[in-house]
């Protein structure tokens, strides 16, 4: 068993990176956050606050940032990557000399990489030269506001390693936010990535003024597709029944603080790419970018995942969502399990 971890470095702070720096503080941990921004890094260790990307939340007085790598990686035990999907590569070649030797690698980011077709353990493991298997992955139902808020809340902590991810468990465990562990990475990973394709169709079809049959329904028939995809590619069909799967998809789907949901609302409203990226203050939700790389993964292994087709001819063909709704409904028929 190895030791407790007491220093942690999450690499981003963004919403969800900064949340889970707050996880970390209120259990005790001793946190350096790195932000890309000095201003961000001078928010958060002058003011204890993050204001331009998690506004009126008071940060614990152990966590500092910086906005120099090295300074943020020197001596620690556990390292949290908190940048999107598609530019963990980039971020995390820049940084892998810098890596403490026998610091645990934890994962927020959800998507699968386009052109690769990684995962997100898997691109990590090919950068800094490790197993796959070695690397823990946070998932499940994490909207990032009600988390910082101290709102209950449970995730999951996936690592073939079951060691590293207790050891993070313990890291991070505090009153309000229960971790639980896994063994099936690939399976949370893939839920963790095609959640965000399945909300952008709940939210088009919230923009297009329909209710909650339908959002059942999608949210139903998405996850099929997960489970499909996750049986192809090996993993345990019973974490898409858990936080990963099921979890994590409904607080996605439901939730107005999910940008997936809200980004595709706009789109179904009739809003560009362009205008729903720009309403979001420039950020693209990772479903946008993910609905193409999970699409082309299904392609490789054989895979039927309808919505998923849909929401990248939406995002990236310029497909109506009326129409892309209309071809789902008009399919051919079948039994619901085949």
């Amino acid at each position: 068993m190895r030791p407790d971890v007491q220093r942690v470095t999450v690499l981003g702070a963004g919403s969800w990176g900064t949340a889970f720096a707050k996880v970390l503080g209120d259990a005790g941990r001793d946190v350096t956050m790195w932000a890309r921004r000095e201003e961000v890094a001078t928010d958060i260790r002058e003011r204890h606050t993050n204001s331009a990307y998690l506004p009126g939340v008071t940060l614990p007085a152990t966590i500092t940032a910086t906005s120099d790598p090295a300074e943020a990686l020197r001596a620690a035990e556990a390292v949290v990557l908190a940048v999107p999907s598609q530019s963990l590569r980039a971020n995390l070649t820049a940084w892998r000399d810098l890596l403490p030797r026998d610091a645990i690698l934890v994962s927020l980011a959800k998507g699968v990489e386009l052109g690769t077709l990684k995962r997100m353990s898997e691109v990590i493991a090919e950068i800094v030269g490790i197993d796959a298997g070695d690397v823990v992955v946070v998932t499940g139902p994490n909207l990032a506001k009600e988390i910082a808020a101290g709102q209950p809340s449970a995730s999951v902590l996936a690592c073939a390693d079951h060691d590293r991810a207790v050891a993070i468990q313990r890291a991070c465990a505090n009153s309000y936010f229960r971790p639980y562990t896994n063994t099936d990475v690939v399976g949370c990973e893939l839920g963790g990535a095609c959640k965000n394709v399945i909300a952008l169709s709940t939210g088009m079809a919230a923009g297009l003024g329909l209710g909650t049959n339908t959002m059942a329904t999608l949210i139903t028939r998405g996850l099929a597709e997960m489970a499909r995809l996750g049986a192809k590619l090996g993993a345990d069909p019973l974490t898409f029944a858990g936080l990963a799967g099921v979890g994590d998809l409904v607080a996605t789907c439901s939730s107005p603080l999910s940008r997936n949901r809200t980004f595709g609302e706009r789109l179904g409203r009739g809003e560009t790419l362009e205008q729903a990226q720009a309403a979001a203050g420039g950020q693209v939700a990772e479903g946008v970018m993910s609905c193409s790389s999970i699409r082309a993964l299904a392609q490789s292994v054989g895979v039927d995942m309808p919505i998923t087709d849909a929401m990248h001819r939406v995002c990236h063909e310029g497909v109506d969502p009326r129409q892309a709704g209309a071809e789902l409904l008009g399919r051919s028929q079948k039994h619901e399990w085949s």
